[in-house]
């Protein structure tokens, strides 16, 4: 959560922090500032999005270092006040923090204590008010050593940018538990908490890793440990092209995302699916396919929408490989003193690699003893770095804040490792492991002939703008499809949506169906056809309005449905690649029509770096 962007160098560096805040506005937009360094230290900074810190800004606003930051608030609510940067007493220093620092009412106390006050209601500010502390107290303390005496009391977590009027040729920059980068040019350098913000001035970009400092300056940069050892960083080469993380024409990035899926899943498959022998090929797991292959068990956590990836991927382990999987909630897994150990391996899915709950998971299995995978989107993210090994899903960036395309890469990588294993095992035969993998190939053209119903999909989404409520109804692979798509309607529109297993529909939730609830019911796995045809009787019976996401050859579900959304005949394993493309288009119309802000909905960000 939060963005924060930095620049030194040649240009102005307002117009490049700016533009940096913006590509990282998925981050956070409660409030946005910048402070920028030019014989005086100016700051700028207001509630609202980035556009709204733009217009403050004036030409008198000149500078060749700055840093900025945009806003997903924690500590205090979101107004001018609250927004970052805050700044030191003398008004020579400004900060800019991502993370949450859990010690600062103690350390506030005890700088006021010493003197010093305090305007907002954040725990950042004491970050400056600390580092001139120490300032204070022996003017021939640099501003380095104060940093590193600061961060020593601080407790929690940060990814943190500092400015000083009297160092205006240094950024200060330091991490632990939150993502920051540095992005490497000529005769300049950026900072950054996502490369999407360095991408248009270089692709070659510097990822720090937690208790390391460093010191930018428009030449180059010294990385320091806890330690105080300077560190050799290997550079990485960005694949990012500026037509990913640009609109492209599309009203929104969410809606793009769901137009990019054919291309997303045909990515994710490239080079790791051979059709005409019949194998997968996983190089990420290549080196340890023998601990998966003898794991004691397999468990897979994550959060959100990448935990709903996780439990069809439980179907599709148990169902190709016949090996049981657990799929935990990463933010419950370290509470609950986990039994795992030396034998067992965790899978663990994010699609920006840095959200904080499955991080802590991660460490948590690797302290037990555990092999720990990582499936990843963002290459070179902290969870693509600390895991044991792993598969990309070369989905490209994802900047609308309501996941699609994440998720259908997520559960198509899911079914690519859960095939390798199966024939890893002897689990499936080959002639049946040949028509799954036959089958796959042609999902991307599949989801393409989804997408061109997205007409037919407006106009019933138009029908249910103002529903104030919708269920959503699957059974096995179906069913965490019914998560997701409630999810989503959720997420952008602010409806009330809840997804449950159609069976349990008769356990309490048929108690809310009225001739006013919309029923969305997933009907595309053939298995359990008969027992759909049974619950969708029983909606009908009670007047509701049934939404019905099957295939074309499904009459008695379409015959008993009062709208249908066609998905092409698939393998069962692979139905939710197929069924989760209306779901997302439906909750994309209703919360247009419904006037949300589809790529940032409120109260929510990105990447979710904080606990």
């Amino acid at each position: 959560m939060c963005g924060i962007v930095g620049y030194i160098g040649s240009n102005k560096a307002k117009d490049v922090v700016i533009k940096g805040l913006k590509r990282l506005e998925y981050r956070g937009y409660d409030s946005a500032g910048i402070a920028i360094v030019n014989g005086t230290l100016s700051v700028k900074k207001c509630k609202g999005k980035v556009a709204s810190l733009e217009s403050l800004l004036t030409e008198d606003d000149k500078g060749n270092i700055a840093i900025g930051h945009t806003r997903w608030a924690t500590h205090g609510e979101p107004n001018d006040i609250n927004s970052h940067p805050h700044i030191s007493s003398s008004g020579k220093l400004a900060v800019v923090h991502n993370g949450i620092i859990e010690n600062y009412n103690v350390l506030k106390q005890k700088l006021q204590e010493d003197g010093y006050e305090f305007y907002s209601q954040t725990d950042t500010e004491i970050v400056a008010k600390l580092i001139e502390s120490f300032i204070d107290k022996d003017p021939s303390v640099e501003l380095v050593k104060a940093v590193k005496l600061s961060l020593a009391q601080i407790k929690g977590t940060y990814g943190l940018a500092i400015l000083h009027v009297d160092y205006p040729d240094t950024i200060i920059v330091a991490r632990k538990g939150s993502p920051l980068l540095i992005g490497v040019g000529e005769g300049e350098m950026l900072i950054a908490s996502d490369a999407s913000a360095v991408a248009e001035y270089t692709d070659k970009v510097v990822y720090l890793d937690d208790g390391e400092l460093a010191i930018i300056k428009k030449d180059g940069y010294q990385v320091l440990n806890a330690e105080d050892v300077e560190l050799s960083k290997e550079v990485h080469e960005l694949a990012m092209s500026l037509e990913e993380i640009e609109k492209s024409g599309f009203p929104f990035f969410m809606l793009k995302e769901i137009f990019e899926q054919p291309k997303t899943i045909s990515d994710s498959l490239r080079g790791r699916l051979n059709t005409e022998e019949g194998t997968i090929t996983l190089g990420g797991l290549s080196q340890i396919m023998d601990k998966l292959v003898n794991a004691n068990r397999i468990i897979i956590a994550a959060c959100g929408t990448s935990w709903h990836s996780g439990l069809v991927g439980e179907y599709l382990f148990e169902w190709l490989a016949k090996t049981s999987v657990e799929v935990e909630y990463a933010s419950e897994f370290r509470y609950k003193d986990p039994l795992i150990g030396e034998g067992d391996v965790l899978f663990v899915i994010s699609q920006s690699g840095e959200t904080a709950d499955t991080l802590a998971a991660l460490r948590e299995a690797k302290e037990k003893g555990a092999t720990v995978l990582g499936i990843v989107n963002v290459v070179g993210s902290t969870i693509a770095r600390e895991t044991d090994g792993g598969v990309y899903l070369h989905a490209g960036p994802e900047i609308g804040v309501a996941s699609t395309k994440a998720f259908t890469s997520q559960v198509t990588v899911l079914t690519l490792i859960a095939l390798s294993l199966a024939q890893h095992k002897g689990a499936i035969s080959k002639e049946y492991a040949r028509r799954i993998i036959a089958a796959l190939s042609k999902i991307p053209d599949q989801v393409g002939e989804i997408l061109k119903q997205s007409d037919e999909i407006e106009k019933i989404a138009n029908l249910f703008t103002y529903a104030p409520n919708f269920l959503y109804l699957g059974r096995s692979y179906s069913f965490p499809v019914a998560l997701e798509g409630a999810l989503k309607l959720k997420e952008i529109s602010y409806i009330h949506a809840e997804g449950y297993p159609a069976a349990e529909m008769k356990h309490g939730p048929i108690a809310l169906i009225d001739e006013m609830m919309p029923v969305v019911v997933i009907a595309s796995t053939e298995h359990t056809n008969d027992k759909m045809v049974s619950n969708v009787e029983e909606v009908k019976a009670r007047k509701g309005r049934i939404i019905a996401i099957t295939s074309p050859s499904n009459e008695e579900v379409k015959e008993l449905a009062e709208f249908s959304c066609r998905i092409p005949e698939t393998e069962d394993v692979l139905s939710p690649l197929l069924s989760v493309i209306p779901l997302q288009l439906l909750s994309y119309y209703i919360a247009v029509n419904r006037g949300c802000d589809v790529d940032q909905p409120r109260n929510l960000a990105k990447s979710v770096t904080v606990e």
